[in-house]
């Protein structure tokens, strides 16, 4: 069985034709871009590498990392963001694989072919995470990076990804969402050592709403990403 939830992807593929709008519900993704590409390019230099963005959606982060050098392919599950994110290769002339198939299955197919795989704000929208984090192994090098971002899940979390940012505030869709797939990071690095992965200390995404400014600093109650290491 695929892991995926109909659902969710039904919920992305409806606001698929708004990707690249930098005022829509996809705002946040448009203002943490930069922050995300400069913390991954921080840990390896993205030029030359290849490079797998696992749940692409419409292809922000994926086209990011094509205009700072690196090779990518970006597979998702979603048809329709997938079609944005090919129709929008032609407006910025940068080159993307995109591709409609499972990290699993996209796994088994090309074992150890990557310098790194990214999968950021995609764990906590699948039915088992842990399989989507080894199949994340799996697609990279050894000794290659992976890096994932997902929230974490406490109270705090509770009333800042879901009460603030999807009720109060509005920055994104009501029921984006989902609490009870929230992951805290001490899960996350459990998970990803069980698979051969040799995690880093997470790093916190931060927002603030009075300077409606998204900032990288220690504080990981709510945003986090996390950087490993393939195993030898």
């Amino acid at each position: 069985m695929t892991n995926a939830d109909p659902k969710e992807l039904n919920k992305f593929g409806e606001l698929a034709h708004r990707w690249w709008d930098p005022k829509s519900e996809f705002r946040p993704l448009h203002e943490i871009n930069p922050l995300r590409l400069d913390w991954i390019e921080s840990q390896l230099p993205l030029a030359g590498k290849t490079v797998i963005d696992v749940g692409c959606g419409g292809g922000l982060l994926s086209e990011g990392m094509a205009a700072r050098g690196a090779k990518v392919t970006g597979i998702d599950l979603s048809e329709k963001p997938l079609g944005v994110a090919r129709l929008h290769l032609l407006e910025s002339g940068l080159e993307v694989d995109y591709r409609q198939v499972s990290a699993e299955a996209m796994a088994a197919e090309n074992p150890g072919r990557f310098d790194l795989v990214t999968c950021l704000e995609m764990l906590e929208h699948v039915p088992d995470p842990i399989s989507t984090i080894r199949a994340c192994c799996q697609l990279v090098k050894p000794g290659g990076k992976v890096f994932f971002s997902t929230i974490n899940r406490n109270p705090k979390a509770y009333l800042f990804a879901v009460i603030g940012a999807e009720y109060l505030l509005q920055l994104l869709p009501k029921g984006t969402h989902d609490y009870a797939r929230f992951i805290k990071p001490s899960e996350l690095c459990r998970w990803s050592r069980s698979v051969g992965l040799a995690p880093e200390a997470p790093t916190g995404l931060s927002y603030n709403p009075f300077t409606q400014v998204y900032s990288l600093g220690r504080d990981t109650s709510v945003n986090y990403l996390l950087a490993a290491t393939r195993e030898a």
